[in-house]
């Protein structure tokens, strides 16, 4: 057993998520990439993890920046500001830092919707519901930004028109972005996948996540200075 797949109860969440993924794309779905989550300190302590756990994502899964998202039947949504890393070449497991690096080509910004459809409690049956993922928006993404630079840049949350939240420190909550990148690498190929060119990874939220209300109309998410994403909500 690799290190990456080393706990049983995520090397079984892997396995079922990955059929999952499997079915989906023999279905007609195209994969787009990777998400990390339960990366925030709290999180990896409260579950007793060493590192974030992992899930996919499909293009049926995007929704343009401006779209409105019905909460229609969610149980419990969530939006999540983070940070979008396209990776510019293949990378296999076992790596270095420098190979995660020099793999980034960009990044922006990107809004994750969960839907925290059972009580997050067992990390295998999070695992193997992809991690309550539903949807991801994105915004543009910046080339001089290779490599995984965040220095500089400024994450601004403004929740139904209002600030909600305003972070200079984009990683902290999330880890740096060239060991996310490493780890979601590793994970992988401890799965029998890899990171490939053109893969999109969300690195987790920069900030906490945002648990919306049926009164809740709009989330507008800047990183500063590359660009802007935005989603609106409907209840029906």
């Amino acid at each position: 057993m690799t290190t990456a797949l080393a706990e049983a109860r995520v090397a079984r969440g892997m396995r079922a998520q990955l059929e999952l993924r499997r079915r989906a794309i023999a279905a007609g779905a195209r994969p787009i990439g990777w998400k990390v989550g339960f990366g925030a300190p709290a999180a990896l302590a409260k579950f007793a993890l060493s590192a974030p756990l992992l899930g996919f994502m499909l293009d049926r899964n995007v929704v343009a920046s401006g779209a409105a998202v019905s909460l229609a039947g969610w149980v419990k949504p969530a939006a999540e500001p983070e940070i979008a890393v396209d990776m510019g070449a293949d990378l296999p497991g076992g790596g270095s830092r420098t190979a995660a690096a020099e793999a980034i080509a960009a990044i922006g910004p990107a809004i994750e919707l969960a839907d925290v459809a059972f009580a997050p409690e067992d990390v295998e049956a999070i695992l193997s519901g992809n991690i309550f993922h539903r949807h991801v928006l994105f915004g543009s993404h910046d080339r001089r930004r290779a490599g995984g630079r965040v220095d500089g840049l400024h994450a601004r949350v403004w929740r139904n028109g209002a600030p909600h939240a305003d972070t200079r420190e984009v990683e902290q909550n999330t880890g740096k972005l060239v060991d996310i990148v490493r780890h979601v690498a590793d994970v992988l190929a401890a799965c029998g996948e890899q990171l490939r060119a053109g893969d999109v990874i969300i690195a987790g939220s920069v900030i906490a996540p945002i648990f919306l209300s049926p009164d809740d109309r709009a989330l507008d998410y800047t990183l500063d200075p590359i660009g802007s994403v935005a989603v609106s909500f409907t209840a029906s």
